[in-house]
């Protein structure tokens, strides 16, 4: 005999959960009546792994990583759809799990319809899948439930993902463009300089011409990349690999998200996107009924960037000691300073020098190293080094005072929560982000061609010249 698991309301309007054991679960509802109380839920108890391994065992394969967002987009819009017909939950999760290729979010659904069938609310199966479903998700579906409006919090919530999703690609796709662009120019430079340049080095040896500074600068570099081109591979994954471990500490996180947020030309677009993404997260949240403080925590874990992160933790403070979230998001939005942001700053601005001097100290002792070069190179090395750092720090000096929170959105925010609208004024402050975003996006886009035919100009002309200043030297003593 089955075991339900019920949740009733007595006389008094106080809330019972029990079991009772019963054939049916018309039985079970006819008992609970009799014992006074009425009937507000009521499943099947989950029963041990062991007494139904015929549903655990259902096969399974293999999958790496999570689930694609595009797939639980296209997920939750069905399922909202489902649900809007009428359908129950458990007959709608099995359709769109039979309709699903394998992958996670296949598996996942196998998973949440064993749960629900085990007696376990959507919310409830659906948090024990959070490679697949996110707590914004899984609270989403949560303050749905206890709404009574599951199918309207869906349709938000598609709503949500497939605006996000829309931002992401546009974001993605523009930057696609320019990079492609800059490893097709690097690759055909650096075959220039480890295969082209090497010839007219030895014509030069030939005649025992006595090369100007730009030629003996780019033979310079034509030895160093022949000699360490292992570094265009290696030195890339060292710097991630570093920029990783240093964002593992608590403060290398902070620093070096706050540098993001502020080099020039992409911390701007960074901002905005992330303030699209997180006033879009909170209003989706406020607008589905989950609590504020819950809300302001799931929209903190969704920012990415510990600047943010740390503007919402403040605020949370803040609105938990009774305060409204205009004002701190006005006080605490400010930059400041910190001491790892100026280090990667300080490195930015100084990579230009450092590559010169690991070319400058790689040519010591060669046969390029005529005692006057290689000094003037290290000292130009320095010199770039030195102005490079206090350069990008000066500028970093210039933002610790800007707010990374305008008084665009705080005054959205305080007039959101005087008439009690904060949801439409959070979806108001996402879409104008969400434009402002396209619209830097398109402008960098046009902007990275013009700047990436320049740089090549510049580079082949240098090149060129480097080449045939010998040359001309050449032709003039011959034809004399």
């Amino acid at each position: 005999m089955p075991t339900y698991q019920f949740e009733a309301m007595d006389a008094a309007g106080q809330e019972i959960r029990d079991e009772i054991d019963a054939a049916s679960e018309e039985e079970a509802q006819t008992t609970i009546r009799q014992m006074g109380y009425f009937v507000t839920k009521i499943s099947v108890k989950k029963q041990a792994a062991s007494a139904k391994g015929g549903k655990k065992g259902k096969k399974r394969g293999f999958a790496i990583g999570g689930a694609k967002t595009k797939h639980i987009c296209a997920f939750t819009r069905q399922l909202s759809i489902l649900q809007d017909a009428g359908l129950p939950i458990l007959r709608s999760l099995k359709i769109l799990e039979g309709n699903q290729k394998p992958g996670k979010l296949k598996f996942g659904l196998m998973d949440v319809c064993d749960e629900i069938e085990g007696g376990s609310t959507l919310s409830e199966a659906m948090s024990k899948s959070p490679k697949i479903f996110s707590r914004l998700y899984v609270n989403m579906i949560k303050a749905g439930e206890a709404g009574g409006a599951l199918e309207t919090i869906l349709q938000r919530l598609a709503e949500f993902l497939e605006r996000s999703e829309s931002l992401k690609r546009k974001v993605k796709g523009a930057l696609i463009y320019p990079i492609v662009v800059a490893v097709v120019a690097i690759l055909i430079l650096a075959g220039i300089m480890i295969f082209i340049v090497p010839t007219f080095e030895e014509m030069f040896e030939e005649f025992e011409l006595k090369l100007p500074a730009p030629t003996l600068l780019l033979i310079a570099m034509s030895n160093y990349l022949a000699s360490y081109w292992w570094l265009l591979i290696v030195m890339p994954i060292i710097f991630l690999l570093f920029i990783k471990l240093i964002r593992k500490f608590r403060h290398g996180r902070v620093g070096f998200d706050m540098f993001i947020l502020k080099v020039p030309v992409f911390g701007g677009l960074i901002e905005k996107n992330i303030l699209a993404r997180t006033t879009r997260t909170l209003g989706t949240l406020v607008s589905s009924g989950v609590p504020i403080l819950e809300a302001m925590n799931i929209t903190r874990e969704t920012a990415g960037n510990a600047v943010f992160e740390k503007l919402f933790t403040k605020v949370n403070e803040a609105v938990r000691e009774g305060e409204v979230i205009s004002k701190p998001l006005r006080e605490e939005s400010q930059l400041g300073f910190h001491p790892m942001a100026v280090f990667f700053f300080a490195l930015f601005g100084a990579f230009p020098g450092l590559l010169l001097l690991s070319v400058a100290v790689t040519s010591r002792g060669t046969k390029l190293d005529d005692g006057v070069m290689v000094q003037q190179l290290t000292f130009i090395a320095a010199y770039a080094i030195g102005l490079g750092a206090v350069g990008a720090g000066l500028f970093y000096a210039m933002k610790i005072k800007t707010r990374i929170v305008n008084d665009l959105v705080v005054n959205m925010v305080d007039v959101g929560e005087e008439t009690g609208e904060l949801d439409t004024m959070l979806y108001k402050v996402a879409d104008q982000y969400d434009e402002e975003v396209r619209t830097m996006t398109d402008g960098l886009t046009a902007l990275i061609e013009p700047l990436m035919i320049v740089f090549l100009g510049v580079t082949v002309g240098f090149i060129v010249i480097s080449l045939f200043m010998p040359l001309i030297s050449l032709i003039t003593s011959l034809s004399n």
